[in-house]
């Protein structure tokens, strides 16, 4: 008997399937110290402990997206170490906030199936959640994946594809105990701009570019115990490229965006996710956002923003989501992320 894990098949997954994922990880500081090496966030509830205490959060909580990759890392051994790629995301909660010290373990069910046409893969749809060392979730989310069938004649399952809200409801947003933005300090944050400055339908162009490199995606991908084959082996996929794993785009893209959107202080939820093109080292990588709906929260001075983050291949100042002729994305678009922030009032 072999000893070694080949990953799950298509195949392999059933509706209803319950799995718990290794390993426990403990969130460190050094995840705080390496993200902020890795990407050019600035938000200054995640940077600044004096700062987040002001504002009611002490002990001193990690970006949101540490504790969403993290959590994701632990369930690709067993759901998408043999993906042709990660296809989308919805009903992500942040319950909490995770600080350093707490130990994330992460469980995920099977919620549909689907073969794809071609015979050779399918979907694989699954709900993770997260919990801490108390047993207190964390976040969970849904998300979709395409999947290499181990035997092309394998026979396919009956398709289930489960029914996802396309967005959280704002009054299903949990807000983190004690957040409090009455007394918010406009110059720690680096904007003046609030929930009241923001237009539904503005556009804002975060200006500024990164340019993607393999040996930073691939140290991103590790840090989060990634094991996903097409991030690290040329050899996993035809054109013999690495392809650079979403999520390290969703962080690049939600540190761009702090130009702009400084006081989007905290991500209450992800509505919904799309990779749309991969990427590759040597993309520049450049974002835009728009305000797609606002939402009081019972929090004193707290506001909530749905934004969609959008991440391109070059700059395009036009900001062009999809095309008017054909309803596809546009050229160069790399990421449609939807989701809410929190926002002083």
């Amino acid at each position: 008997m072999s000893k070694t894990n080949p990953g799950n098949f298509f195949e392999d997954f059933t509706v209803g399937q319950v799995i718990r994922h290794a390993t426990p990880r403990t969130v460190t500081e050094g995840d705080r110290a390496v993200y902020g090496s890795l990407y050019p966030t600035r938000f200054a509830v995640p940077s600044s402990a004096e700062f987040a205490a002001s504002v009611g959060l002490d002990p001193h909580p990690v970006e949101e997206l540490i504790a969403f990759h993290i959590a994701f890392g632990k369930t690709v051994p067993d759901v998408s170490l043999n993906a042709v790629a990660n296809l989308g995301y919805a009903e992500c909660r942040f319950h909490q906030p995770v600080v350093p010290g707490d130990t994330l373990s992460t469980t995920s069910e099977v919620i549909g199936l689907k073969q794809n046409s071609n015979g050779r893969s399918g979907v694989v749809y699954v709900r993770s959640t997260a919990t801490n060392q108390r047993g207190e979730v964390a976040l969970d989310w849904a998300r979709w994946v395409m999947v290499h069938k181990r035997d092309v004649d394998a026979p396919a399952p009956e398709p289930v594809v489960p029914d996802l809200a396309p967005a959280v409801a704002a009054e299903d947003l949990l807000i983190p105990a004690g957040l409090d933005f009455s007394s918010y300090d406009e110059t720690a944050a680096g904007e003046p701009h609030r929930w009241s400055d923001y237009e539904i339908g503005e556009r804002i162009d975060h200006v500024d570019g990164v340019t993607l490199t393999d040996s930073e995606h691939q140290q991103a991908t590790r840090l989060w115990q990634n094991t996903a084959k097409v991030h690290f082996n040329v050899e996993a996929r035809p054109d013999g490229n690495r392809l650079v794993y979403g999520g390290h785009v969703i962080s690049l893209a939600r540190a761009l965006s702090y130009n702009g959107l400084a006081n989007a202080q905290l991500i209450a939820a992800i509505n919904a996710g799309a990779h749309t093109a991969p990427a590759f080292g040597g993309d520049t990588v450049y974002a835009w956002s728009e305000v797609l709906d606002k939402a009081e929260t019972p929090a004193p001075g707290v506001g909530a923003l749905r934004l969609r983050l959008v991440a391109t291949k070059g700059r395009d100042e036009s900001m062009t989501l999809k095309d008017p002729e054909t309803g596809k994305y546009a050229a160069g678009v790399l990421l449609d992320l939807d989701y809410w922030a929190l926002v002083p009032r």
